[in-house]
């Protein structure tokens, strides 16, 4: 049994065999959440919170939840709850982890980390006063062959990597016209915000987190505006009327810390070949490397390029993706709360990757590159 309210999260969070007690918040990717947290051992999640009464019912009977609720703040209030799991539209990440950490609860939030650069300075800062633990769900670097890359690139290395390029293509990939995903308010964005991050994650991971200083970007959303690319065929046309007030693609030049460069470009819709493609090509001095993943594929996306004894030589290695990356994050999420060790998770290189994005969106509306301060 989880102890009396009287132990607060703090004693309760670094006692080994202690459950740890999780109120997750949204009912879409929440469900996912919920699944990862009810498979770990002396885990338990206590509370849901969504509006969509059907879908709480049904997800807090699943899993035998006693406290369902509408509103996040009535989750957040409630006492002996270690942790805030944040699955919601982006607006809602930064009140809902301010005021998570301000009660004392450690926060895992879906990404992006905020809408902007303020708001997730302003999260990291309440984690470091609040001393609590404050991680993004950046599951795609957990994929076996990003994981595989990045062992080459430290144990044998394709030289100095001068530029990158990196990208997330989709045919018709709008999450929905009529959603919160298109409305510049509540998502902050369009396909930047949303598969930017994971893109923009995945590549400063295989660099070394090296820096971004400055950006150059532009944003166009003339598909979606014209009522293309949704992903949801039957929504096909239907944003003739002007609702649609983010951006379908994205293209950025990075430029970093070791005088590097990097191509950058996200796309939820265009006439082309390209169709829910995620690419990253590094160039090395002494070598190349391509990750590779049209359409989610599992196998055969990883390729090595250099010379052997004068000649050009490709390498495949053999790696599967087994897929279930998101529990992975979760687990070890649970594994720093556990650990004590908080000061080493508050977000910092979430922060940097909401930064960046923030500098493309700036730089597309003001045409002009963005210098990011120290």
């Amino acid at each position: 049994m989880a102890s009396s309210p009287s132990a607060g999260p703090a004693s309760r969070s670094s006692s080994p065999g202690t459950p740890l007690r999780v109120g997750v918040v949204g009912l879409g990717m929440g469900s996912v959440h919920v699944e990862a947290y009810a498979a770990m051992p002396d885990v338990e999640v206590v509370a849901l919170a969504g509006k969509e009464v059907d879908r709480l019912a049904e997800l807090g009977a699943q899993y035998a939840v006693p406290h369902l609720l509408a509103d996040w703040a009535d989750l957040v209030a409630l006492p002996d709850l270690d942790i805030v799991s944040i699955a919601t539209p982006n607006a809602l990440h930064h009140p809902i982890t301010m005021a998570a950490l301000a009660a004392g609860k450690h926060v895992f939030c879906e990404k992006p980390l905020a809408l902007d650069t303020a708001q997730a300075r302003e999260m990291v800062a309440a984690a470091v006063e609040h001393d609590r633990v404050l991680e993004v769900a950046f599951n795609h670097r957990r994929r076996a062959d990003v994981q595989y890359a990045k062992r080459y690139l430290d144990e044998v290395g394709i030289g100095r990597i001068y530029h990158a390029r990196a990208s997330w293509k989709r045919r018709a990939g709008i999450p929905g016209l009529r959603s919160w995903f298109t409305s510049k308010r509540m998502a902050g964005g369009g396909a930047l915000i949303d598969l930017g991050p994971h893109v923009l994650d995945s590549l400063l991971f295989l660099l070394g987190e090296r820096k971004v200083v400055a950006v150059s970007a532009v944003a166009h959303g003339e598909l979606g505006r014209a009522g293309y690319g949704a992903m949801d065929r039957s929504e096909q046309m239907a944003s003739d009327t002007g609702a649609f007030e983010v951006e379908d693609l994205a293209s950025a030049l990075f430029r970093f810390d070791d005088g590097s460069s990097a191509a950058f470009e996200i796309t939820w819709a265009g006439h082309t070949v390209d169709d829910e493609d995620i690419s990253i090509e590094l160039l090395g001095v002494d070598g190349g490397l391509r990750l590779f993943v049209p359409r989610y594929a599992s196998d055969d996306t990883l390729r090595i390029f250099r010379d052997v004894a004068g000649r050009p030589v490709d390498i495949a290695p053999d790696v599967h993706v087994p897929g279930g990356e998101h529990p992975l994050v979760i687990a070890e999420f649970i594994e720093h709360v556990r650990s004590g060790q908080w000061q080493h998770h508050r977000g910092d290189f979430a922060l940097h990757r909401t930064e960046v994005l923030d500098a493309c969106y700036r730089s597309a509306a003001e045409g002009r590159e963005i210098r990011l301060e120290p």
